[in-house]
């Protein structure tokens, strides 16, 4: 992989302010904590208000993320943390399940950018963490979903039902 560079899209640029919650599973500490630095440095860049809870472990990431989508008043959310493969198959079932459900909650409108670690080693985690600057990666993806987000909002295709509550517009 040494050598190839990857195209990364120009940050976009807000009109109104940024409420960003980060969602960090702490496992290991010190990779968990320079992931949180890098989303911190990259929401910096756009004056992001940020928000930072811990939970027990990657498969309680996306619970609290929808926790927060339904209770809280955040624009986006970005998940961290990391999962390094041990002796047994509970290591595809944390990466998998963590990762569908972030997913899911993607389809469903949420605006989250998703940097849980799924490696081999701790020095690959460090690698990933540090200089591959992976929590940054992570809030810039969020903060591209949530320029769309706004971008889109409000621009039904005027087909098919409207939610009970929501006026009918003449044409």
């Amino acid at each position: 992989m040494a050598g190839q560079s990857h195209y990364t899209p120009e940050m976009p640029d807000f009109d109104r302010p940024v409420k960003v919650l980060i969602v960090v599973a702490p496992f290991y500490k010190d990779i968990a904590d320079d992931l949180v630095a890098g989303a911190r440095q990259m929401l910096a860049r756009v004056d992001a208000s940020v928000e930072l809870v811990e939970v027990p472990g990657a498969l309680e990431i996306p619970t609290a993320i929808r926790i927060a989508q339904r209770t809280g008043d955040f624009d986006g959310y970005v998940a961290l943390g990391c999962v390094i493969r041990g002796e047994t198959t509970h290591y595809e079932t944390v990466c998998n399940d963590s990762s569908r459900a972030l997913t899911l909650l993607g389809l469903d409108g949420c605006c989250i950018g998703n940097g849980i670690l799924t490696v081999e080693n701790h020095d690959q985690a460090a690698i990933r963490a540090g200089e591959q600057d992976k929590g940054g990666g992570a809030a810039a993806a969020a903060l591209h979903l949530i320029a769309l987000s706004r971008k889109w909002r409000g621009t039904g295709k005027g087909i098919g039902f409207k939610p009970h509550g929501e006026d009918m517009r003449q044409s």
